[in-house]
């Protein structure tokens, strides 16, 4: 049993001492990054800079302490905290990858209640009044910091066995081809729920709980451990994701700090529009007419969709998804306080506000 272990009683303790040896791990680094490139050029410090500021604008930390619950839950030996933190802190940056580059798929304006980072760089590029066109330029910025987040992502998951190795390849390649399928699906605009549900896993939910639970236990040697958090995983990351698409078309902007209906305004085809329209002719009349401002049509889709109670049907969806997760955990080979603890962090996960 590890120092931690042993002075922390709760797994959330356990979790959350180790979460914060992560921030370390991600503020060490980007310092020491920054650090390296200001000394070459200000300038070529400015694509890590990005990547620190989304860092360091909040989140979750969701995927961090998922793969750390996966590792102390199966009891992982204290000599591989350090190789678990690495691979906590390596999900975070995947996730700095995925937002950056997700931002500029979706031309959002805001993340975490700041400035985007593509929107943050071509204004730059506007008020210094330099050639060449402001939003291509902070488009590069935002996809050249993504890519670099990954860079850093690969860096801290070297010391991985093979095992845990694969897993990690498999996770960042469905976040890719999940997000291929969202764009082309939109642009499609096909009205198949089924395959909405796949995306959103793929792209979102699997990433989120189910990867980060299996690496994590992988590291601490418990692949018998697999098919549980497979159930887990995969009931309560779509869970979470058809949250954020609830947070997404009706939540409080000033709580999630995001803009409401940005999904609507870029025709995804969420569980939520792919139901509307297959009940309702005016959801395809209102896609086809947007002006792509999304702020009438998005108002719309929204009341149809409200009216036509698809927002109850995914609630309740989220309701079954919640009940599997729980009962594939109460079954699962782990101590009773760990399995009380993921039970919680299932409501928490499927029921929050941001």
């Amino acid at each position: 049993m590890s120092a931690v272990q042993r002075e922390i009683v709760t797994p959330a303790e356990a979790r959350d001492a180790l979460l914060s040896q992560v921030d370390d791990r991600l503020r060490g680094l980007l310092a020491a990054e920054t650090s390296r490139w200001s000394a070459v050029d200000p300038r070529a410090a400015v694509p890590v800079e990005a990547v620190a500021a989304l860092i360091a604008s909040g989140g979750k930390r969701l995927r961090p302490a998922f793969c750390l619950s996966g590792f102390l839950s199966a009891g992982g030996d204290p000599a591989w905290e350090p190789v678990a933190v690495d691979a906590a802190a390596a999900l975070e940056f995947l996730h700095a990858f995925a937002l950056l580059h997700d931002d500029v798929l979706d031309d959002s304006p805001l993340r975490r209640g700041e400035t985007t980072a593509h929107e943050r760089h071509a204004s730059v590029h506007r008020a210094a009044g330099w050639a060449g066109e402001p939003r291509r330029f902070g488009e590069g910025v935002a996809a050249l910091a993504g890519d670099l987040a990954h860079i850093y992502a690969d860096r801290l998951v070297s010391a991985l066995a093979p095992a845990a190795r694969e897993i990690w390849h498999e996770l960042r390649t469905e976040v890719i081809i999940g997000q291929y399928l969202d764009i082309r699906v939109a642009a499609e605009r096909i009205a198949d729920p089924e395959l909405s549900r796949w995306i959103a896993i793929c792209k979102s939910g699997r990433y989120t709980v189910h990867r980060p639970l299996v690496l994590g236990a992988s590291i601490a040697g418990r692949q018998d451990l697999t098919p549980a958090f497979t159930r887990y995983g995969a009931a309560l990351g779509e869970a979470f994701q058809l949250r954020d698409d609830l947070i997404d078309a009706f939540g409080d902007s000033a709580v999630s700090g995001k803009p409401t209906g940005l999904d609507f305004s870029q025709q995804k085809m969420t569980l939520l529009v792919t139901l509307a329209m297959r009940r309702d002719d005016r959801v395809s009349r209102v896609l086809a007419g947007q002006s792509g401002d999304g702020a009438g049509d998005g108002a719309t889709l929204a009341q149809i969709v409200t009216d036509l109670n698809v927002r109850g049907e995914v609630e309740r969806r989220i309701d079954h998804l919640v009940e599997q997760a729980q009962a594939a955990i109460a079954a699962a080979p782990l101590d009773l306080e760990w399995r009380d603890e993921l039970a919680r962090v299932a409501v928490e996960t499927a029921y929050r506000q941001k």
